[in-house]
């Protein structure tokens, strides 16, 4: 997959820090912006978090450009429904044999990834046939199997970012979708750093685990050196 930060909010950090202030100040947040200097704003940031006043990091948004992921991804992103998406339409775009997406568990077993691969040869060809008898791409793609690669642009703001990354960075999470999700937290992380230090699953955002997993991992990693620091 290949994943793309193109656009965002300028100075996203400043913007919500300042409608942050602007809720206990006479001053406008146009002044604010102006006035904050940097650790205030770092400061600032910081404790809204921690207090959950997360409305005001709603001023910041997000928009990804996201190619090669499969529909059983795609299909689990848009449940997060406080985003805009533009998807790839099959209507329009047909699929050829390369367009699809392979588990990891299959491709390091030959005998389920030739399996695998004959699927596709088989739903390819007969989706090409469909096309040959004048079915209509939109009917024709009905025999695609969920593996066929899609492209998509996501928009969210920094609150949904950070639910996302709650239940996504999550090892509870289907693969595919928890490494777009890593991935896009990657991204947001280098321009706006204090926004989403502590963003990432529950364990490390909220210092819980809702499964209770204590052989996972990242339970050890952030529960665990909690527990060990008290």
């Amino acid at each position: 997959m290949e994943v793309k930060l193109i656009r965002y909010t300028k100075d996203p950090e400043r913007v919500c820090a300042a409608a942050a202030r602007s809720t206990i100040s006479k001053k406008s947040m146009d002044k604010l912006m102006r006035e904050l200097d940097d650790e205030q704003v770092r400061r600032i940031i910081r404790n809204v978090l921690k207090w959950g006043h997360l409305s005001v990091i709603e001023h910041a948004s997000f928009t990804f450009s996201i190619s090669g992921i499969s529909r059983v991804c795609s299909h689990q992103l848009v449940r997060h429904r406080i985003a805009s998406y533009s998807q790839q339409s099959q209507r329009m775009v047909k699929v050829g044999e390369k367009s699809f997406v392979m588990p990891p568990s299959i491709k390091k077993n030959p005998h389920a990834k030739e399996i695998f691969r004959e699927a596709i040869r088989k739903a390819v060809s007969s989706y090409q046939m469909m096309i040959r008898l004048g079915i209509p791409l939109e009917d024709a793609r009905f025999i695609l199997p969920q593996a066929v690669k899609t492209n998509i642009v996501v928009t969210m703001n920094a609150r949904e970012l950070h639910h996302f990354f709650n239940l996504r960075c999550c090892m509870k999470s289907q693969w595919e979708i928890r490494e777009l999700a890593n991935k896009m937290l990657s991204l947001v992380k280098k321009v706006a750093p204090t926004l989403f230090e502590n963003a990432g699953p529950m364990c490390k955002a909220h210092g819980y685990c809702p499964e209770n997993d204590r052989s996972c991992p990242l339970y050890k990693k952030y529960i665990g050196e909690r527990r060990s620091r008290k």
